[in-house]
């Protein structure tokens, strides 16, 4: 957890969130007002927006006939005027907490929604459960089709009541996000059609449940699944708050979950069965949502446009939010994936691993049948992205019944291939079986330089054969010569396509830095690697490595993992070795392929970008400084070379990221990427 303050988490889109559960003393809506409000007061010094309580928890939920009695109906109101005093105390912080309320001859099971001494809004819970070990219906009236009405005396006169409320929140500084919340009680999850699906398309970005949910084997990760797939569903936060210690105990045990979800993603989880009051705090990514919300055009299209909605805001009882500028507030309660394109965990990882070769292998061998291919041709380089390219060759060869020698396996060397990457190329096709040819292009390339009448580094191609060009070209190592790099590019193409059908092997990463030579190592009649960044090519390979291969093969493939990401087109030096790293020159993919899922993904601006970077665990301990400068040549290289990607070859897309100009990114080839600072 980094220290930042509220101003600077807010104007990034971003709500702080606490589901909380205080240990309830049944019937005792005083005792039980202390204990949400010192609760509330934790999550206040948190810096949070909302805290969100447990069912009916002024009075505990296993009341049972109590609550028709009227002096615990008065006294659970008299428990929410304790609240709502208390929350004067706490500028800006949303309290949402469960109660009994009577409404002429019905008692409802309601929510309360509590800022700055004012109750924006009643919501009295949907359905009703009366089955198994729910007996709701012998106390409480359900609050389905209930909406326009308010409160029509008592201390909260006028107040809105209904389920057709939605309450939005947003500060009034330059560039705040405003933000929804929608609530939900308990069994209103669990029906066919949650109201949270139409809170959600009507501009709810929180569903708050308050609930009371019983520990019966089996039911927490029902439970769990439930909410997480309903927070997908609805482009929006889930937050769970369920009742706990202090409930009878008579029939059954209540475990107190919390959980807060985002869009089908696990932002925390409280501890079940926790024998005192807790709480979770979450950082929900507002912006991000949003972003989700404009993107997919399905969002909100079977809403029951014929419903509706009152909108409950902050503004209109005019209490102004706290100035964020003055808070001290410290913590940033969120994980920031610094490898978002790779799981953490190693199951999602096999998993993610397997799918992604089926998708690769499927995609090609299904091109291969249609077209009645009697060999494919490759480029082996013995660097990472040609490698899984060969893999997935081999395993299309499998696939098909086919013999490896099917393949055909192209090594390539030019002015600037080491030894190392020309053995691993050679040897790893030779254990994979495929077919092996060796095609030195210096000749060809040298033969073309003098024909350019070209002098790369100031050397005439003219004045030397190839022992002589090799030599003066030592004594240059290190330097760059565009058109000299390109002709090796283009020759290595040229040789490969004249061959057959080619196989491509440029990653995502690469397409989205423009770091290919257009119509060379751009160009293929298929490319299984087009939508995989490069951080997880180095994955693949890796986990291929451990995973599908040993002996030779497996050294192999490591070997190719720790060796240095490099296009070897510049000269070697005098004692053979390539000092040409692409990372040096373009940055590292690790930070680029960051930057490449939370502005493409999201829509992040750079400056969000540059906020998650900071609080991101890279692999190297990259500065502010380091971040902001290679964030620019990213989207400066992202602008400007987008007519590679405009003509990309066929490629299969395997995540929720592909730059494929026919499904997934159109962008004109000649925008100015000033704008995105």
């Amino acid at each position: 957890m980094s220290t930042i303050s509220s101003s600077e988490i807010s104007k990034h889109g971003f709500v702080r969130v606490v589901a909380a559960c205080p240990k309830v003393s049944l019937a005792d809506p005083d005792t039980n007002a202390n204990r949400i409000l010192q609760l509330a007061g934790s999550a206040y010094e948190k810096d949070a927006d909302v805290v969100l309580f447990g069912e009916l928890g002024l009075t505990g939920y296993t009341c049972g006939d109590l609550f028709l009695q009227p002096q615990l109906q008065k006294a659970a109101l008299q428990g929410l005027e304790r609240v709502v005093l208390g929350s004067v105390g706490l500028p800006g912080l949303v309290l949402v907490v469960g109660l009994p309320l009577v409404l002429g001859d019905k008692l409802y099971n309601v929510a309360a929604v509590v800022i700055e001494g004012k109750v924006l809004g009643f919501v009295p819970k949907t359905y009703l459960p009366n089955y198994s070990e729910f007996y709701e219906q012998r106390h409480f009236s359900p609050g389905l089709g209930i909406k326009g009405e308010e409160i029509p005396s008592g201390p909260f006169q006028g107040t809105p009541f209904g389920t057709d409320l939605l309450f939005r929140f947003g500060a009034r500084s330059e560039g705040a996000f405003q933000w929804g919340i929608g609530i939900e009680i308990c069994e209103d999850l669990w029906v066919p059609q949650p109201p949270s699906g139409f809170l959600a398309t009507q501009g709810a970005h929180l569903i708050l449940n308050l609930s009371a949910s019983n520990a019966v084997i089996g039911k927490a990760p029902f439970r769990r699944n439930l909410a997480l797939s309903q927070s997908a569903r609805c482009l929006a936060a889930y937050v769970y708050a369920s009742v706990g210690p202090g409930e009878s105990t008579t029939d059954l045990v209540f475990d107190g979950d919390l959980m807060i979800f985002e869009n089908g993603s696990l932002l925390a989880q409280g501890n079940r069965f926790h024998p005192e009051s807790q709480s979770i705090v979450a950082d929900v990514d507002i912006g991000r949502l949003q972003a989700e919300r404009l993107r997919v055009k399905t969002f909100g299209e079977g809403a029951n446009s014929q419903m509706a909605i009152r909108v409950c805001s902050q503004d209109s009882i005019g209490s102004p939010r706290r100035d964020p500028v003055n808070l001290h507030k410290k913590g940033f309660y969120r994980k920031v994936d610094a490898h978002p394109f790779v799981p953490a965990d190693a199951p999602t990882l096999a998993e993610r691993c397997h799918e992604i070769f089926q998708t690769q292998v499927a995609g090609l061998a299904s091109r291969v049948e249609k077209l009645g291919l009697s060999r494919v041709s490759i480029g082996v380089s013995g660097g990472l992205d040609s490698t899984l390219a060969l893999l997935v060759c081999a395993k299309v060869a499998d696939r098909l019944g086919l013999s490896r020698s099917w393949i055909d396996g192209v090594t390539m060397p030019g002015f600037g291939t080491t030894d190392r990457t020309l053995n691993n190329a050679l040897s790893l096709l030779n254990l994979l079986g495929a077919t092996s040819t060796r095609l030195d292009i210096r000749q060809a390339c040298l033969d073309q330089l003098k024909l350019l009448n070209c002098k790369p580094f100031g050397i005439d191609a003219n004045d030397y054969d190839l022992s002589g060009f090799v030599k003066a070209l030592q004594a240059q190592h290190g330097k760059g010569d565009l058109t000299f790099e390109n002709v090796q590019a283009r020759t290595r193409t040229m040789l490969l396509m004249n061959r057959g059908f080619v196989v491509g092997t440029g990653d995502m990463s690469e397409l989205a830095l423009g770091w290919c030579t257009f119509n060379a190592d751009h160009m293929s009649m298929y490319n299984p690697n087009s939508s995989i960044p490069k951080t997880l090519v180095k994955f693949l390979v890796g986990y291929a490595a451990r995973n599908e291969f040993d002996g030779a093969t497996r050294e192999i493939l490591l070997d190719i993992v720790d060796t240095p990401i490099s296009p070897e087109l510049l000269p070697l030096g005098r004692d053979g070795n390539q000092i040409q790293e692409t990372e040096k020159a373009v940055g590292p993919y690790e930070l680029h392929d960051f930057f490449l899922y939370h502005f493409l993904r999201y829509g992040a601006s750079a400056k969000k970008i540059v906020f998650l970077a900071e609080r991101a665990k890279f692999d190297s301990p990259w500065t502010v400084e380091e971040i902001r400068h290679w964030l620019f040549v990213f989207l400066k290289r992202f602008a400007s070379q987008q007519y590679k990607r405009s003509t990309l070859p066929d490629g299969p897309k395997v995540g929720t990221i592909s730059l494929s100009p026919r499904g997934d990114w159109r962008m004109p080839s000649d925008i100015s990427f000033l704008s995105w600072f």
